[in-house]
């Protein structure tokens, strides 16, 4: 009896040991162009996992003031994509659409370019 419980506890730990998801440094460069709006104050991407939030903006840095934004994101994650949406002001783009859907490159570093409230 002492035999199988201590076959039965190795194989628990060795199925547990394999639930463990492999964790990944990934680095995105996102470049967002935004037209037709003024007065913009500020521009932002919400998402999925840290450093992103669904309720705070992670801000993006003006190249060109109210046409072009850029920002890089560093994270450790298993996940092979990230779900987001850009801000303006604090309003969401893409109202009532899917979340975009950036897909971690296997490089070092995935390249994003995106148009505001546009699916190309």
């Amino acid at each position: 009896m002492k035999k199988y419980s201590i076959i039965l506890v190795s194989l628990l730990l060795f199925s547990l040991a394999g639930c463990v998801q492999k964790s990944y440094t990934k680095t995105v460069a996102v470049k967002l162009k935004v037209s037709n709006i003024k007065d913009i104050k500020t521009v932002g991407i919400r998402g999925q996992g840290k450093p992103l939030s669904w309720d705070n903006d992670f801000e993006l840095k003006s190249v060109e003031k109210d046409s072009l934004y850029t920002a890089t994101i560093t994270a450790v994650t298993g996940y092979k994509f990230v779900e987001i949406k850009f801000t303006v002001n604090g309003d969401f783009e893409l109202k009532e659409q899917p979340n975009r859907r950036v897909v971690f490159s296997v490089k070092d570093t995935t390249y994003y370019n995106a148009i505001f409230d546009s699916n190309k």
